[in-house]
C-alpha cells in the first residue's frame, strides 16, 4: 500500500489548524473583555444620563413654580451623598440671572478610580 492511499491528516496539518484555532479563540476572549468594559461604560453612562435627567426636571418645576420664577427656597444648589453603586451627586445654581446654566455632576467608582461626569443645561427664568 503506498503513502498517497492512505487517508486521513498529516501531523503539519494538524498542527496548523490548532494554531489557528487558538488564534481565533484567544481573539475571541479578548473581544468579549471589551465588550464587556463597554458595557459597564454604557450602564454608568445611562445612569447619568438619567439621573441628570430627573434633576434638570426637578429644577425647572421649582422654577417655575413661583412667581416671579426661579425665588423658591428649594431652587439651589446642593448635594445627593450616595445612590446605588456608589454614585453621588451635587448640583449648582447661579444665584441670579434671566437664564442660569446649571450644572449637575454625577461621580462614580471605575475600576481606574472615581470618575466625574458633568452635565449643563440653561433653565430661564424670564
Amino acid at each position: 500500500m503506498s503513502a498517497r492511499a492512505e487517508r486521513g491528516f498529516s501531523l503539519i496539518e494538524v498542527m496548523l489548524s490548532v494554531v489557528l484555532l487558538t488564534v481565533g479563540v484567544m481573539a475571541l476572549v479578548g473581544s468579549s473583555a471589551m465588550v464587556s468594559r463597554m458595557i459597564g461604560r454604557g450602564r454608568a453612562a445611562t445612569f447619568v444620563g438619567q439621573q441628570s435627567s430627573s434633576r434638570f426636571d426637578q429644577l425647572r418645576q421649582l422654577a417655575a413654580s413661583t412667581s416671579p420664577p426661579c425665588t423658591a427656597a428649594g431652587f439651589a444648589s446642593g448635594s445627593q451623598n450616595q445612590y446605588e453603586g456608589g454614585v453621588s451627586e451635587s448640583w449648582t445654581v447661579p444665584a441670579s440671572g434671566n437664564s442660569r446654566l446649571v450644572q449637575v455632576i454625577l461621580s462614580h467608582r471605575t475600576a481606574q478610580g472615581t470618575v466625574a461626569d458633568t452635565v449643563k443645561s440653561y433653565i430661564l427664568c424670564k
